[in-house]
């Protein structure tokens, strides 16, 4: 009987001096285990290449011919993905490199594995020459990671196809109460048709299909607001966890910030009212950072006291002190503080002589709710010109290359700053919009509901497509607490959960007579209206209204229903 040629399955490990640790090591031995006690373990035969260059890639893959290719390590979306050089830094390499190698051996491959974070980019292009490949569409934890790779081998030496190894490979991140399920993503290539007259040859990569080409029954009918899957909800409030399944990506913006944030000397302006996700964004920018080696600070401003705020001497102690112990190093200050220069050179020496040299990594520094400031119009002039100082440095001095900014602000800049010395009008802007209909309906989903075409108009009406709001009315639809009538009545009601929210805007506006009469004019009629373009900044900064040509109008129905009430009209 002739024996059966086994495949083999060859894994690229890359684990950088300067990025991320990764437990590379114990995911390969766990897959290792699996396959060694497997019903089908003659089938295959496992080849490990570890701290792989770009040339050892290309060299395992010509001269070991697998079916299978592996990559675990780092991925950075667009970039590419991070790979070893001679000397054990990170060396990304570029999407177009990657899929054009696997187009060389498309004849001999099977099935390509990126486990690696943001690598859906990578897969989506060498899908186009490859029949299986799997990458993952955001960042993916080590623990998750590990369970889907040794999950997935586990049911190939089962004998399984490679479609259920993936469904099999998911289902054991869910088994380990790790809520990435989602995160990974199989794309296949299409076969070549015929096509039709006048027909052009679509070659995009398709979503799964059913293993049948057998019409299905139909489901059972669903009820408007059923719940559909039992789902771990998260309580509301506060930056959304980087492994939160709740949190909803508005491509481009996130991937255009982590391209920004490797640059040397960058500067990221997040900018959007209260509540639509600018610390959870930061949070993810961060980490991002962090994945590739750099060290990462948080400082939310508004926790620096009314103390730290009175001048720009106490402020800049404050930040210099906050920022050392976040890293963990020696508090210094004191000894910085020394002798006759201002205290914006001294804190400029104690980032440039003390901070950037100790660490010997980029820093990432997010500045969040920078608008703390405003109301102290000579400390802000004084700080936000500092660090436009350091933005400068950065292009001629390569010790200030390792600093990158990232700031967070939810009102209009009103104070009168230097175009010159001024951090908001340079680097990336970016501006969060409301959630689209595509988001909200993914949104909905993950929540475990369903809802008819007419509540989901209804929810996105009454939101906005604002993501606080939304998440708030679909916990608790999702709990149980509350039907989709009781919502839509209760909502614009000082009682229910919008309440806190609502009264704030409403104490905002009183204590601003000219913005309380324009959203007057705005809320009485049924259509846009023109207003006062300062007034109508400031509303919209405020998250209340939004612009329709020149004029606004109430930015969710919610609003309009609450402050016509409120405030007549």
């Amino acid at each position: 009987m002739r024996k059966t040629s086994r495949k083999k399955i060859l894994i690229l490990s890359a684990n950088p001096k300067n990025s991320t640790p990764l437990r590379l090591d114990q995911e390969v031995r766990e897959i290792d285990e699996g396959l060694t006690r497997a019903k089908q373990r003659d089938r295959f035969e496992l080849l490990q290449k570890w701290a792989v260059r770009p040339r050892d890639v290309q060299r395992a893959i010509l001269e070991l011919t697998p079916q299978i290719v592996h990559f675990s390590g780092h991925g950075v979306g667009e970039a590419g993905l991070a790979m070893e050089d001679e000397t054990g830094q990170a060396k990304l390499v570029s999407t177009q490199a990657i899929a054009g190698l696997f187009e060389l051996f498309a004849d001999q491959i099977e099935c390509v594995l990126l486990n690696a974070c943001y690598s859906e980019v990578q897969a989506k292009v060498i899908a186009q020459h490859i029949p299986y490949v799997i990458g993952m569409n955001q960042a993916v934890g080590d623990a998750a990671a590990r369970e889907f790779a040794v999950g997935f081998y586990d049911a190939l030496g089962a004998g399984r196809d490679i479609e259920f190894a993936y469904k099999f490979a998911r289902n054991s991140i869910q088994m380990a109460g790790i809520p990435e399920d989602l995160t990974p993503v199989l794309l296949r290539k299409e076969q070549p048709v015929q096509p039709g007259p006048g027909s052009p040859i679509n070659s995009e990569v398709q979503p799964e299909k059913p293993e049948s080409d057998a019409i299905a029954p139909a489901p059972p009918p669903v009820k408007p607001s059923q719940k559909l899957i039992s789902v771990d909800l998260e309580e509301l409030g506060g930056q959304v966890p980087l492994d939160s399944p709740f949190y909803i990506e508005r491509p481009p913006i996130e991937q255009r910030c982590y391209e920004a944030i490797v640059k040397p000397g960058a500067l990221v302006r997040i900018k959007a009212p209260r509540q639509m996700g600018k610390s959870s964004l930061m949070l993810r920018i961060l980490d991002h950072a962090t994945q590739q080696g750099y060290r990462s600070v948080w400082l939310n401003l508004q926790a620096a006291g009314e103390k730290s705020l009175e001048n720009p001497d106490s402020l800049l102690r404050w930040l210099c002190a906050r920022v050392s112990r976040k890293l963990g190093l020696p508090d210094k200050v004191e000894e910085y503080w020394q002798g006759a220069l201002g205290c914006n050179d001294k804190c400029t020496d104690y980032f440039e002589l003390y901070l950037l040299e100790e660490l010997q990594a980029p820093l990432t520094l997010g500045l969040d709710e920078v608008d703390q400031l405003f109301q102290y119009e000579s400390v802000a002039s004084d700080f936000f010109g500092l660090l436009r100082s350091w933005h400068e440095e950065s292009k001629f001095n390569p010790a200030w290359r390792n600093l990158r900014l990232i700031l967070s602000h939810s009102k209009e800049v009103y104070i009168p700053l230097n175009i010159n010395q001024s951090p908001f009008n340079v680097g990336l802007p970016v501006e969060l919009p409301p959630l689209n209909d595509d988001q909200v309906a993914d949104l909905i989903q993950r929540h475990g509901l369903v809802l008819s075409p007419r509540e989901s108009v209804n929810i996105m009406d009454l939101t906005g497509g604002h993501p606080y709001l939304l998440r708030v009315a679909l916990y608790y639809l999702a709990r149980g607490e509350i039907t989709f009538a009781q919502l839509m009545q209760n909502a614009p009601t000082a009682e229910w959960a919008y309440g806190e929210h609502l009264r704030r805007h409403l104490c905002s506006l009183q204590e601003h007579l000219d913005l309380l009469a324009a959203m007057k004019r705005v809320i009485t009629v049924d259509e846009p209206v023109r207003i006062d373009m300062t007034e109508a900044f400031r509303l919209a900064s405020m998250g209340l209204v939004r612009f329709s040509g020149n004029d606004v109008t109430p930015s969710c129905k919610l609003y309009r229903q609450y402050f016509r009430e409120m405030l007549g009209g």
